[in-house]
Order: C-alpha cells, then structure tokens, then sequence
C-alpha cells in the first residue's frame, strides 16, 4: 500500500461520491486532495470537467471522498480499467458509493437542470467489469432502497425535485440519433449516458451499496429541435451541482 493509498483509508469514509462531467462543485471548500496519478493502476480522465483528484472532505462532519471525474469507454478503456477507481475505494473501506453522472433526458416530464434518482438501469454498453471470471452477480436490487428512502425522504426536507426513474448506459462518444432515442424510450429508459452502469455493477460485486444520481443537462435528440453539446452539459452540470450538493447535506447528516 503507498502512502496515496494509505491516506484514503485513513480519512475512514463510509461514503464516497463519483462525480460526473461539471459536477466538482459539490465538493466542499478546504479540503485535502489527491491526484489519481499517484495510483499506478488508475487510468487518468481525459474529458473536459473530470479533474482527475480524489477530494477528502466533511458533509455535515461525515467524512467523504469526492472522486472527481472519471474514465470512459470511449476513450479506449476496458470496462474494468472503467471500474479501477470502485474497486480502489472499496479498498479504502468505503460501504456505500453515491455515482453521479451528467444525462440527457428521454422522459419529457423531466426538465434540464433537475436531477434524477436511478432506480434501475438498461447497459447497452455490451461489456462488463466482471469480464474474466465467472462472477455471477445479482442485479435484482443494484440501486439500494435504503439509501433511495433515505435520499427521497431528504429530497422532500429541502423542497427539491427529484425525479426517480430509468438510466440507459451506451457507449458513446457521440450522441444518439433521434432515432436511437424513441429505440431507447420504448425500452423504458427515462435518461441516457456514458458512463455509471459499469461502476454500479464492479460496486455491486464487492457488496457495496449502491446510489446514483443523474444531473439532467439536455433533452436527448429528437425529444425537442435544439441541438446538442458538451458546453451545455457542463454549464447545466455547474448550476445544479448547488441543489444537488444541498441534497447531499440533507441526507448524510
């Protein structure tokens, strides 16, 4: 164990949130931060709003660790150098990680700007973190009911609409056609993204409980006429990451 390593289990945190692209402002002022080059087995984003650090900081003195950023598919990883930064955290002892991503909404009751609780998921990405082994892992429950009462009931606190619903995982980098969208609204999916499925499934093998959030940042193509960008997904991602990091306070305290 190297010392990077070693002062992740020493913050002792039962949580750990993974922040999506724009989403590093919910990380609190002051904190003590790491560089995921100082993990040899961590690969190092390359997105614009990934920051590539982990953040060890308090949520109403709950310690926490922010992994701000992460990697992709479609950046040419595998799916379980995609999952290295889950299984590192369950190393550092963490039980419980919060996946936040930012999504293009397919439900069109739920706004850009809003965020969604993922109840369930559709990985259409067509890979596996698991891969290699047979690891015969049971999906039945892979978001936690726990923790979604518990996010639900603080949502409610705060005057805060959460939106619960469907994630759809693929593989990116462009977006989908319109098209792809009515395939995937027939599917069920209420929102879609790159990234979040995968680390939810190498959590899900480790016994970790699992939550994840989707910070809704444009309607998906087709549902409205305007285009779509990856500015847009990170100045909605800023803007909400207010909102979402009040949702944190209310229901970790």
């Amino acid at each position: 164990m190297n010392d990077a390593s070693r002062t992740l289990r020493d913050w002792r945190a039962e949580f750990a949130i993974v922040l999506g692209s724009g989403l590093s402002g919910v990380v609190p002022n002051d904190v003590e931060t790491i560089s995921y080059s100082e993990f040899a087995d961590l690969p190092k984003p390359t997105v614009s709003g990934h920051a590539g650090k982990f953040a060890l900081g308090k949520i109403d003195n709950v310690p926490v660790i922010f992994a701000q950023g992460r990697v992709h598919l479609y950046e040419g990883h595998s799916a379980r150098d995609v999952a290295a930064g889950v299984r590192l955290l369950s190393n550092a002892g963490v039980k419980r990680l919060i996946l936040t991503n930012a999504a293009g909404t397919l439900n069109p009751d739920f706004k850009p700007g809003e965020w969604m609780m993922i109840t369930d998921h559709i990985n259409l990405t067509g890979t596996s973190p698991l891969l290699g082994a047979p690891q015969f892992v049971d999906l039945t429950e892979v978001y936690s009911s726990t923790l979604r009462k518990r996010f639900s009931e603080a949502a409610r606190k705060i005057d805060m609409v959460l939106r619960e619903g469907i994630y759809a995982s693929v593989l990116g980098p462009q977006y989908e056609t319109p098209a792809e969208v009515r395939m995937l609204q027939r599917l069920g999916a209420d929102a879609v993204g790159m990234s979040t499925v995968l680390e939810a499934i190498q959590a899900r093998a480790l016994e970790m409980e699992v939550a994840a959030f989707s910070c809704l940042t444009n309607f998906a193509a087709g549902v409205t006429q305007a285009g779509l960008s990856h500015a847009e997904v990170l100045d909605v991602g800023k803007k909400a990451s207010t909102s979402f990091a009040q949702l944190l306070s209310a229901a970790l305290k």
